[in-house]
């Protein structure tokens, strides 16, 4: 399942100290891709997830790699690895026995959320259950004020006699969060040491550490959603960590954080909750990369891969970013039907809509796709492995769209009858349609699943997507790039080289950073410029201590937000907050570039009204990151040759045709070719669709533009 793009590397005894040796891994839902880089060369490889001991499709994938590279794992200078080990254990529930520890009279808050309903008139509306039961959920004797001052000393006998109960419940994980604790981190630590004292065994989470900001409900559900996947998390972690060293490898793994950061192993085992959204994380990296290099400052991101698809806006070559999210949404485009997460997160919409996604008729007789999905086991029905029932892979094995023999390298053989008894069994006989129609009509709900997300998506950032370049990769996105881009208006998309493990490789271009959030909650008019000082100071050396030992001898660079809001306002908008000493100037900057920022969104300002700083912000970052090479399609056109033909039934025209087959590998730069055609690589099949001319630019990538040939990447 691994391809050398260019002829292996001879076997080295040593690393050239001018060449880093860097590694790159996605552990997905169904694959496991893996990326190797060296100064002039890339590998791939693409290996079946091991769901029940994640880390041996990573060793298995690397070892693989190297492999093809004649390397050892001695030779590996930097080892990046993304996961969704965290993301399916919250929504699979399939988490640690997990209890809540919070101030007496409050541990009913995470049932109670916010007191509103998502759907309005919905009678049988479903409230997404929190991952701790009732039973589990302990109140304390204690209470802080919103300053931090103790009301109510903590009743230490008390939490010695529930570190008792939490042994003989089983509780494997603990969830520390009492009220106000953001703003005095006392009573948590003391709990948790008294805890410690009696039960050594037990994980514990503090919500002063994981969340330390206002807004009791999102820091409790955070915090709990991290003692949840700590245990399973940090368990594979070592575990990958022990056995990647016992194999040679000299420097520690790096992990890629949802915010699209690299952080530490120690950080990721203690915080897992920053890792849940760390797979589609890399694949906004790796689109902001692509996009700086054909000046795209508009790029839409489009990862599909086995289990979902993501998407993702990108504006000035920043991606979107959120200081929290939801998961596990009772209803998929609903907000607020979700349980919160607050951490720095890069914002993009994900829909259950991947290769695997499981293909059914629904109570109404229509055919639906997804939100379930195959996975790597059993899979979907044409990989032999169990799966029976009817998916996106199987119906574009049936379409002809891949090709049987060379899907993932060769290594995983599909069976084109067997994915036509699926679809024949699943979708024909209850539909009454035949086999080539039911796939037809799998493609086409699906296609229009993830459109129907963009355009809400859009809509809920105030953006239009058609005036966006789509940059799609994972091992299923360029089969259905095109479609989708037609169904959104786009005249541009870009299939960058090595897109079936997009990802991973956009985790080699993530910077080390680290973010730090804390709620101080001041008026400007009568600021405390010592305290904000002294909070600052705090926030720097935590989030540099966290950069130092990811990249110890880099240059760091800091960034500065301050989250505000007019008085009596409930929510906040970030400020940036320059890097200078904090005086009474700061102070009249600060409220000068409120204001300008709160005309800039909402049309206009209050001056009468009091304005308040609610959460500080300090990002710090490792300036390691070297401008991206530009890329163009300056290069003299040329017409290419097909490497072979193949029966493929077009859903445009809906009849069976021969197109051509171009191999990636062998076309040249300037190659432009016409759609319909298919062009093969050994991790995924880009399909041209009709209308849409291909042209291949300096760096490798497709650009695909509807009803013209493409000219240059603008």
């Amino acid at each position: 399942m691994s391809t050398a793009q260019t002829s292996p590397l001879p076997r080295k005894e040593s690393p050239d100290s001018a060449e880093r040796i860097r590694v790159a891994v996605d552990v997905g839902g169904t694959f496991t891709d893996v990326v190797l880089l060296t100064s002039e060369r890339r590998y791939t490889a693409k290996v079946l997830t091991t769901p029940a001991a994640p880390e041996r499709g990573v060793i298995e994938g690397v070892e693989e790699i190297l492999a093809q590279a004649r390397l050892a794992w001695r030779d590996i200078d930097l080892l990046i690895l993304g996961t969704t080990l965290a993301t399916n254990a919250l929504i699979e529930r399939k988490g640690a026995t997990t209890a809540l520890v919070t101030t007496q009279g409050f541990r009913d808050l995470v049932e109670i959320g916010q007191e509103d309903r998502f759907a309005q008139y919905d009678v049988f509306l479903d409230k997404p259950a929190p991952l701790v039961p009732r039973r589990w959920r302990y109140g304390v004797a204690e209470r802080l004020d919103a300053g931090g001052k103790v009301i109510t000393p903590l009743d230490d006998d008390q939490v010695r006699r529930l570190a008792i109960t939490l042994a003989d419940e089983g509780i494997e994980s603990v969830a520390i969060c009492f009220l106000h604790g953001y703003a005095n981190p006392l009573h948590e630590r003391r709990t948790r040491d008294l805890l410690k004292q009696q039960a050594p065994h037990l994980w514990i989470s503090l919500a002063s550490d994981v969340c330390p900001e206002i807004r009791e409900y999102e820091r409790l559900s955070t915090t709990c959603a991290n003692a949840y996947v700590q245990p399973l998390v940090a368990g594979y972690l070592d575990r990958l960590n022990r056995r990647a060293t016992e194999l040679g490898l000299r420097n520690e793994p790096f992990l890629m954080t949802s915010g699209g950061a690299i952080t530490t192993v120690e950080t990721g085992m203690a915080e897992p909750v920053r890792l849940v959204e760390s797979g589609p994380a890399g694949g906004a990296v790796l689109s902001r990369q692509i996009a700086r290099q054909i000046g795209a400052k508009r790029a839409l991101s489009f990862d599909m891969g086995g289990t979902t698809a993501k998407i993702c806006f990108i504006d000035d070559y920043q991606p979107q970013i959120s200081r929290s999210f939801e998961f596990g949404r009772v209803h998929r485009h609903l907000k607020g039907s979700g349980l919160p997460i607050r951490i720095p997160v890069i914002e993009m919409v994900e829909i259950g809509a991947g290769g695997g996604s499981i293909a059914r008729v629904n109570h109404l007789g229509v055919v639906q796709v997804g939100p379930d999905s195959a996975g790597s086991a059993p899979g979907p029905a044409a990989y032999g492995l169990g799966g029976d029932r009817p998916t996106v892979t199987d119906a574009n094995t049936v379409l002809g769209i891949i090709d049987p023999e060379r899907f993932a390298a060769g290594k995983v053989a599909l069976d084109a009858k067997l994915a036509r008894g699926a679809l024949a069994s699943g979708l024909a006989t209850p539909t009454g349609l035949d086999i080539e129609a039911s796939a037809q009509a799998v493609v086409e709900i699906v296609t229009e699943t993830m459109a129907n997300a963009a355009r809400v998506h859009a809509t809920e950032l105030g953006k239009s997507a058609e005036d966006y370049t789509l940059i799609a990769f994972g091992g299923a996105a360029p089969l259905h790039a095109a479609q989708l881009a037609r169904k959104l208006g786009i005249s541009r998309l870009v299939i960058p080289k090595s897109a079936g493990v997009g990802s991973a490789l956009g985790f080699l271009w993530a910077p080390v950073a680290y973010q730090t959030v804390r709620s101080l909650r001041q008026r400007l008019a009568d600021i405390d410029h010592a305290a904000v000082e002294r909070l600052l100071a705090e926030l720097a050396a935590g989030a540099e201590a966290v950069v130092r030992r990811a990249a110890p001898g880099a240059v760091l660079t800091q960034q500065r937000l301050v989250y505000m809001r007019y008085a009596g306002q409930g929510h906040e908008i970030a400020v940036d907050l320059p890097v200078r000493p904090f005086d009474e100037l700061a102070v009249s900057d600060l409220q000068t570039a409120f204001e300008t920022r709160y005309g800039e969104l909402y049309g206009r300002s209050l001056p009468h009204i009091a304005v308040e700083a609610v959460s500080w912000s300090i990002l710090v970052e490792a300036d390691e990151q070297p401008n991206p090479e530009p890329d163009s399609l300056a290069a003299p056109a040329t017409s290419p040759s097909p490497a072979d033909s193949r029966r493929v039934f077009v859903t445009e025209d809906s009849e069976w045709r021969t197109l051509p087959v171009f191999d990636r590998a062998a076309l040249k730069t300037g190659a432009v070719l016409e759609g319909p055609a298919l062009i093969v690589e050994d991790e995924t099949t880009t399909y041209v669709a009709a209308g849409f001319h291909a042209r291949v630019s300096e760096l490798g990538a497709l650009v695909l533009d509807n009803g013209r040939p493409a000219e240059a990447a603008q």
